[in-house]
């Protein structure tokens, strides 16, 4: 069994299932909900646990009532929790999202993690104990940082889940073997994804891959580049896509080669589309 350190944001995300988000001014009657922990490294901890790893989440939660909701759904799904401000009593992001049901596209309204910022004190020399592989979703730079630095010493690989630009990800970006980014991630001066692979690749990064949702991945490895096709589904939520992606990714890539690994993780993404909610795929199976 494989260790993953998942580093980054974890939520309380509300869900509501509607046919439309409302306007201004209007209400709607949701068709169904759910509740469960959310954010790009705890979904993709949940996912690589899923897959049969074992899996460790590291961020700020703290001891607000809604922290024990999300430590309570992690705990679910066996995901070890290190928390890097225990004593923190202010709340952990809350994020309410709509999808909707005829396209399965959401809205999400949040507050992330520049709130609740930790310096790289805060950060155990131990914490790469026994783990194979780390990723980082930019939510907590300086700790990503040090983190980086420790696994770059060890030789553990470091994912990143490139979801959007955040100030301070160029320090990190040195130590990062794959970044694996959405069509939504645009580093200083770049407006396409040419520019998004050329500033990668300046930063040292051999294997980059873009998801644009529904439409073919774009990759760079080796300074090879290509497209990697998705399954076609009818979406029934979208919700946590990416962030399944990337937790299947850093299942597959400890096995199989980087583009059989894209292939594998845009299956198990697709697949959880099928079904509201970004935990019921499991369920189903």
């Amino acid at each position: 069994m494989k260790t993953g350190l998942f580093l980054g944001l974890a939520t309380l995300d509300l869900i509501y299932l509607a046919g439309k988000p409302p306007g201004e001014n209007q209400k709607v009657v949701a068709s169904d909900c759910t509740i469960a922990a959310g954010g790009p490294a705890a979904n993709a901890a949940v996912t690589f646990s899923y897959l049969g790893n074992a899996a460790v989440w590291a961020g700020v939660l703290g001891t607000h009532a809604i922290a024990q909701l999300i430590r309570a759904d992690l705990a679910e799904y066996n995901v070890r929790i290190i928390d890097l401000e225990p004593g923190r009593s202010h709340s952990p992001p809350v994020s309410s999202i709509i999808v909707t049901e005829a396209t399965g596209d959401r809205s999400v309204i949040s507050i992330n993690a520049t709130k609740s910022q930790v310096d790289r004190q805060t950060i155990n020399p131990d914490i790469l104990t026994s783990v194979s592989i780390v990723l980082v979703d930019g939510h907590q730079i300086a700790a990503s940082k040090e983190i980086a630095q420790l696994a770059k010493s060890k030789n553990i690989p470091i994912v990143l889940d490139g979801g959007s630009w955040k100030p301070g990800l160029e320090e990190i970006l040195p130590f990062i073997e794959w970044a694996v980014c959405s069509d939504n991630f645009h580093p200083p001066h770049c407006d396409n994804s040419e520019q998004v692979f050329a500033y990668l690749s300046a930063a040292g990064i051999s294997h980059i891959a873009i998801t644009r949702d529904e439409k073919s991945i774009l990759y760079l490895s080796n300074g090879i580049y290509g497209t990697i096709e998705v399954p076609q589904i009818q979406a029934t939520d979208t919700l946590g896509a990416g962030d399944i992606f990337h937790g299947a990714f850093c299942h597959y890539i400890l096995q199989n080669n980087f583009t059989d690994t894209l292939t594998a993780a845009a299956k198990i993404a697709s697949h959880s589309c099928t079904n509201f909610g970004t935990r019921a795929w499991m369920k189903k199976g």
